[in-house]
C-alpha cells in the first residue's frame, strides 16, 4: 500500500490469566478505561457486564494494547460495536474527517487556514462539490453488486450509531483527548458520511490527492497572457501520483507483502506479512486493528483504516491476505483543446462541448468569527473534473479517475473476509470488483498463494497510450489527448462497470512457494515465474527498486537457509525476524566503496566549495554493521549521505554497476567513489550533522523519533524494507509533527488448528496523545517486539487485564 522522501528534505511539513471481566461504564470518560459509577440505563449482566437495553446490541472486550474484539448477533450491532469502541479511542479524528466531507473547514476554522499543504476554501469547493452532485447518494441507489449489500448498510448504519452513543454518553465537553474536547465542530454523524469517507479512500490515486487542485480550478481571466499558474510541487506530486508514477517524491503511500506456501515453510504451512507503509499522522490513512465476530457468519481480525467499517488488512480462521500499492494507473489526465475566445469549452472529434458549471456555496468564517457565503465554481468535462494546473487558453486538464463510481470496496472486503479459500477470495474480488487501488496476496490452509492486481485499472491500450500521450513538462502534466475519442477509454464485456478492466485481463498468480510485492510492478512477483505480456496500464516500468530487491533476496536467503537464521524455511520466529531485520541494501552493495573513497581522500569539497575533513565519519561508517536498526551507529549518517547522492542525478550515473535487465535481482549495484558527486554528497552529509551538533556517528534513534522513542528503519529509496520516516521532534506539538511508513505489522500462520498471529501496529490503537495507547507498541517497534493476536474466544478470556463492555441500544 511508492515510497515518500526523507523528512528532513522533503516531508517536514507534513509530517494499540483469567476471565475478569472489569465492569466499566458504558460512558467511559477516557482511553485509560477506569472504572467508573454505571449509568442509570445500565442493568446488570452475565459475569458482572453492563447491560443498556435496546435493539441494537454488541460485546466490546479489549486485551492487550487496547485491541478491542466486537461480538455481535447480527451486522447492526457488530457496526453499533465498532463505532463505540473507536470512538473510545479516536474521537477527534473521525470528528475532523467529517468536517473535511461535509466541506465546511472554512467555516470552522477559516478560509485562508490551511491543513498540511491544503487549502480549506479550495477543498471545501471539492467536497461541497461533491455532495451537492449527490455522487455517494447515486452509488447508494444502486443494487449490490454496483451498491453496498444489505449486510454493510445496516453495519455502516450500526457504526454511526455507536460513534454517536459513545458522543451521546460522555459529551463533548467531556471528552478526553484534549484536541477535541468543547469543540463546535465535533457532533454526530450520519451512515452518508462514512460513505463519503469510503469513496474518499477509493479515489485515494484519483480525484482525492487532487481535490484542491479540482476546488480551485478556474479559466484564465479575461485579457490576461493566457499563460498557465505554475503548478506547485504538491499538485506535481499528486498528478504523478494518479498517473501511476511511483517514484519517491510522489508517493504518498507504500508497503511491502508476501504470502509464503506449503514449499516455502518449514512445516509446510502457509504465511503471510503484510507491512504497509502510510502516514503516522491524519486520520485519512491510519490504521485500527481490530476483531468483528458474528457467531457462524463472520470472524475476521486485523486492521482498518479509520472509520472504514471492517477489516482491510487480515484473517479468519482458513485464509490471511495483505494489500500493497498497486503501480498500476488508477486515474488518467486528458488535455482539453479549447475554443478559442472561450476557455471553457474544448473540441472532440471536431464538435465543440461546453464544460458543465457546478455553483458550490461555501461557508466562511473571517479572523473576526463572522460567517458569510462564498459562491464558488467547479468545472467539469466528459472526462471529469477540470483542475486548475495548466489551464490557459488553449489547453486545460481534465481528470478521469477509475474509481469514481467505486462504493463497491466494501463489498469486497466482506465477502473476503468471509472467504474460506482462495477460491472464494477470488470470487469476491470478481464479484464485486470494488477493490480501488492495490495488489492482493493471499494464502489459505491449503498451503496455496496467490497474487492479483484486481485493483480499478483504465482499459486503455499500448497503441493508445503511445499514439495518444502528449509530453508534459515542469510546469504542466503530462496528459492523453482529450481531442479524440480515439484516447478515450475502452472497456471489457467482463468488467462490472465500463471503462476499465475486466477480471479476464488482470494479472494473477498462483503459487506454491511464494508471492512477494513491494511496491514494483506485477512481473517480479515471483522470479521464477514472471508475469509478462501485460498492458503498460499495469507495468509500464518492470525495473525493480532497491527494496522491492531486497525482499526478493530475504526471501531467497531464507529458502536457501544463508540468512543466518537458521535452517531453510519459514517459521513463525524466522518471518518476524526477517521484517525487522533493519537491512539496508544500499549500504550492503556500496558502503565499502564509499569507505574506501573516503580512506583515500580523508579531506573532501562540499558542494559549498568548503575543505570537509570526513575520517571521523569514515571510520563511523566502516564500523557500521550496515543495518537500520535505533541503536545502529553510521545509519543516520548513510541515510544522509545517500540523500544528497539522490539529489544529484539518476543514480545510474554514480552506480559502480548500472542496471542490466538480464540482472534485474541485482543491478544496480556499488558506487562509484572517484565521482565527484559521492564525494561531495558525503562531505555535505558531514557539514548537515555538525550544523546540527551532531556526532557523525550518532544512533539512529537520536535523529529520528515517535514521542521520544527511538525509530528503527529508512526510506525504501535507500533499500530499506522496514520503511520508517521521522524526525527527532516526530509524534510532539499540536498537530503532531509526522512519521511515515511501517504502520501495522502482521505476521500470520495459518495452522491446522487455527491462526497463530504476531502484530504490531506501531503507533498504537489512539492518535490521543494522553492515552496509555498512543505509545505503547511504539516502544515494542523499537525493541523490535511483537504482540501475540488473541483470535479465539479463549484465548481472549485468558488476558488478565481483560475488559468487557456490552451495549445495548
Amino acid at each position: 500500500m511508492g515510497e515518500s522522501r526523507t523528512l528532513t528534505k522533503r516531508q517536514k511539513s507534513s509530517l494499540t490469566g483469567r476471565l475478569a471481566a472489569i465492569v466499566t461504564t458504558l460512558c467511559l470518560a477516557s482511553a485509560t478505561m477506569a472504572v467508573q459509577t454505571p449509568s442509570s440505563s445500565a442493568a446488570s449482566g452475565a459475569a458482572g457486564e453492563r447491560v443498556a437495553e435496546g435493539r441494537r446490541t454488541a460485546h466490546i472486550s479489549r486485551t492487550e494494547y487496547g485491541v478491542p474484539h466486537i461480538r455481535a448477533r447480527d451486522f447492526d450491532g457488530l457496526g453499533y460495536g465498532y463505532g463505540y469502541a473507536f470512538a473510545q479511542d479516536n474521537v477527534c479524528e473521525l470528528a475532523d474527517q467529517v468536517v473535511t466531507l461535509r466541506g465546511e473547514r472554512s467555516r470552522f476554522f477559516g478560509g485562508d487556514a490551511q491543513s498540511g499543504q491544503e487549502s480549506h476554501l479550495a477543498s471545501d469547493t471539492y467536497y461541497k462539490g461533491l455532495l451537492r452532485a449527490g455522487t455517494v447518494r447515486r452509488l447508494l441507489g444502486q443494487k449490490a453488486p454496483l451498491g453496498p449489500t444489505t449486510e454493510l448498510r445496516r453495519m455502516v448504519e450500526g457504526y454511526a450509531a455507536g460513534y454517536n452513543r459513545y458522543l451521546r454518553d460522555t459529551g463533548v465537553d467531556k471528552l478526553p483527548d484534549p484536541r477535541c474536547k468543547g469543540r463546535p465542530w465535533v457532533r454526530s454523524i450520519t451512515a452518508l458520511d462514512l460513505w463519503s469517507l469510503v469513496y474518499d479512500v477509493n479515489g485515494a490515486t484519483g480525484a482525492a490527492p487532487l481535490a484542491t487542485t479540482i476546488g480551485d480550478a478556474k479559466p484564465p481571466v479575461a485579457g490576461g497572457d493566457g499563460t498557465a499558474a505554475a503548478a506547485s510541487s504538491g499538485t506535481r506530486a499528486a498528478v504523478a501520483l494518479v498517473q501511476g508514477r511511483r517514484d519517491p517524491a510522489a508517493a504518498a503511500f507504500g508497503s511491502n507483502g508476501w504470502a509464503l506456501g506449503r514449499d516455502a515453510t518449514r512445516g509446510g504451512t502457509a504465511m503471510v506479512l503484510a507491512n504497509p507503509h502510510l502516514p503516522w499522522v491524519g486520520g485519512n490513512f491510519r490504521f485500527y486493528q481490530v476483531q468483528l465476530t458474528i457467531p457462524g457468519t463472520l470472524d475476521v481480525s486485523g486492521a482498518g483504516l479509520y472509520g472504514t467499517p471492517l477489516v482491510l488488512i487480515g484473517h479468519n480462521r482458513e485464509l490471511a491476505w495483505t494489500h500493497t500499492a498497486s503501480d498500476a494507473q488508477h486515474a488518467s489526465l486528458y488535455a482539453l483543446r479549447l475554443v478559442p475566445g472561450d476557455p471553457t469549452s474544448y473540441v472532440v472529434d471536431g464538435r465543440t462541448e461546453r464544460m458543465e458549471r457546478r455553483t458550490v456555496p461555501v461557508a466562511v468564517r473571517d479572523k473576526n468569527g463572522e460567517l458569510s457565503t462564498v459562491e464558488r465554481t467547479l468545472y467539469t468535462s466528459r472526462y471529469g473534473p477540470v483542475l486548475s494546473v495548466g489551464w490557459t487558453t488553449k489547453t486545460a486538464y481534465a481528470l478521469r479517475d477509475a474509481n469514481a463510481d467505486n462504493l463497491r470496496s466494501m463489498n469486497t472486503w466482506l465477502a473476503m473476509g468471509k472467504a474460506d479459500d482462495l477460491g472464494e477470495l477470488r470470487a469476491a474480488q470478481d464479484t464485486y470488483q470494488g477493490i480501488p487501488w492495490t495488489y492482493t496476496l493471499a494464502a489459505d490452509t491449503g498451503g496455496d498463494t496467490y497474487f492479483t492486481d484486481s485493483s480499478s485499472v483504465p482499459h486503455l491500450t499500448d497503441g493508445q497510450l503511445a499514439r495518444c500521450t502528449l509530453p508534459g513538462s515542469e510546469e504542466v502534466p503530462g496528459a492523453l489527448d482529450g481531442s479524440t475519442s480515439a484516447c478515450a477509454w475502452g472497456s471489457d464485456p467482463d468488467a462490472l462497470v465500463s471503462g476499465v478492466h475486466g477480471p479476464s485481463h488482470q494479472p494473477r498468480l498462483n503459487r506454491t512457494d511464494y508471492v512477494a510485492n513491494s511496491n514494483n510492478g506485477p512481473r517480479y512477483t515471483n522470479p521464477e515465474s514472471p508475469l509478462t505480456d501485460l498492458p503498460g496500464t499495469y507495468d509500464d516500468a518492470p525495473r525493480l527498486g532497491q527494496r522491492a530487491q531486497l525482499g526478493l533476496d530475504m526471501i531467497a536467503g531464507r529458502l536457501a537457509g544463508t540468512d543466518g537464521l537458521g535452517a531453510p524455511g519459514f517459521t513463525r520466529s524466522t518471518l518476524r525476524a526477517s521484517m525487522l531485520g533493519n537491512r539496508v541494501l544500499s549500504a550492503e552493495t556500496g558502503r565499502d566503496d564509499v569507505v574506501g573513497m573516503c580512506r583515500a581522500h580523508p579531506d573532501l569539497k562540499a558542494t559549498d566549495g568548503t575543505e570537509v575533513d570526513v575520517r571521523e565519519a569514515c571510520a563511523a561508517l566502516a564500523r557500521w554493521d550496515t543495518r537500520a536498526d535505533a541503536g545502529s551507529r553510521g545509519a543516520a549518517l548513510w541515510t544522509t549521505f545517500f540523500d544528497h547522492l539522490l539529489e544529484t542525478g539518476p543514480p545510474d550515473t554514480w552506480r559502480r554497476v548500472p542496471y542490466d535487465p538480464a540482472q534485474p535481482l541485482t543491478t544496480p549495484r556499488g558506487i562509484k567513489g572517484d565521482d565527484v558527486r559521492v564525494r561531495r554528497a558525503l562531505a555535505d552529509a558531514v557539514q548537515d550533522f555538525a550544523a546540527r551538533d551532531l556526532p557523525v556517528d550518532s544512533e539512529l534513534g537520536d535523529v529520528q523519533k515517535w514521542a521520544g522513542i527511538p525509530l528503527p528503519g529508512c526510506n525504501g529509496d535507500k533499500g530499506c524494507f522496514n520503511v520508517l520516516e521521522a524526525g527527532p521532534d516526530s509524534g510532539t506539538g499540536t498537530p503532531a509533527a509526522g512519521a511515515f511508513g511501517t504502520s501495522f505489522l502482521m505476521a500470520v500462520e495459518l495452522t491446522p488448528d487455527g491462526p497463530r498471529t504476531h502484530t504490531l501496529l506501531t503507533y498504537g490503537q489512539s492518535a490521543n496523545p494522553a492515552s496509555p495507547h498512543y505509545t505503547d507498541q511504539t516502544r515494542l517497534f523499537s525493541g523490535k517486539k511483537w504482540v501475540t493476536e488473541r483470535f479465539t474466544a479463549a484465548e481472549i478470556a485468558h488476558d488478565p487485564a481483560l475488559e468487557v463492555i456490552t451495549l445495548r441500544d
